[in-house]
C-alpha cells in the first residue's frame, strides 16, 4: 500500500492515526517520532508541535482509547434493557469487542508506563470508564439484582472475570467451543455470582 503524504490539515489527528496503524501492526517499539514525520510527509519537527517525546505520543493513544471504550460502552447500554443482566451483556460485548479489535492499544491502555504530566488526563478517562462500571453495579443494587456489598468489591467479582475473557481471548488461547458460547459462560456466572444471597 502506497502512503500518502499529509497535506494541510490536522495534523495531531493523523499522527495519531498513523501511530495506531503502527502501534497495531508492529508494536510500541517500532514507533518513532521521526518515522511518522517521513510516513506523513511533513518534517522531521513537524510532530513535536503536538507531542514531544515518544511517550507523549503514547500517552495520548491511550487516553483517545480509553475515550473510545467509554463512548462505546455509553452507546452499548443506551440501547440495553433496564435489568442488570441485560445492561451486564451489553456493556461485557462492548469491552471484549474493543479490546479484541484493539489489543495492542489496550495493552497500551492499561500498562503503567505513562508520564507523570499525561497522569491526571489519562486517570480521569481511565476514571470514566471506572464510574461506567461501577454505576452498572451500583444500579443492580439499588435495584435489588446485586447482591449488597463494598461497591468496589462487587465490581471486582464482575470486572475481574471480564478482563480475564479479554486476556484469554486476545492471547490466542483456544476458548471453548466458539468465543460467543465463552462469553455467554462468562457473562452467566457473573450474573450468578452477583445475585443477592
Amino acid at each position: 500500500m502506497k502512503k500518502r503524504p499529509y497535506h494541510h490539515g490536522d495534523l495531531r489527528a493523523a499522527l495519531l492515526e498513523r501511530a495506531e496503524q503502527t502501534l497495531r501492526e508492529r508494536g510500541s517499539g517500532a514507533l518513532s517520532l521521526r518515522e511518522l514525520a517521513r510516513d506523513l510527509g511533513v518534517s522531521p519537527a513537524a510532530p513535536s508541535r503536538h507531542f514531544k517525546t515518544k511517550q507523549a505520543l503514547l500517552d495520548a493513544l491511550a487516553l483517545d482509547g480509553f475515550e473510545r471504550l467509554v463512548e462505546i460502552t455509553a452507546a452499548a447500554q443506551d440501547g440495553a434493557g433496564e435489568t442488570f443482566g441485560e445492561r451486564l451483556n451489553v456493556m461485557a460485548r462492548a469491552y471484549v469487542g474493543f479490546s479484541v479489535a484493539n489489543t495492542a492499544l489496550l495493552d497500551l491502555m492499561f500498562s503503567t508506563k505513562h508520564s507523570p504530566e499525561a497522569s491526571q488526563a489519562l486517570g480521569a478517562a481511565a476514571g470514566r470508564w471506572i464510574e461506567q462500571s461501577l454505576e452498572l453495579v451500583s444500579t443492580g443494587q439499588r435495584r435489588g439484582e446485586v447482591r449488597e456489598g463494598p461497591l468496589d468489591r462487587i465490581a471486582l467479582t464482575v470486572f475481574a472475570p471480564l478482563h480475564g475473557y479479554v486476556g484469554l481471548a486476545v492471547s490466542g488461547v483456544p476458548l471453548p467451543e466458539t468465543d460467543e458460547h465463552g462469553l455467554d459462560d462468562v457473562i452467566a456466572s457473573i450474573i450468578r455470582a452477583c445475585r443477592p444471597e
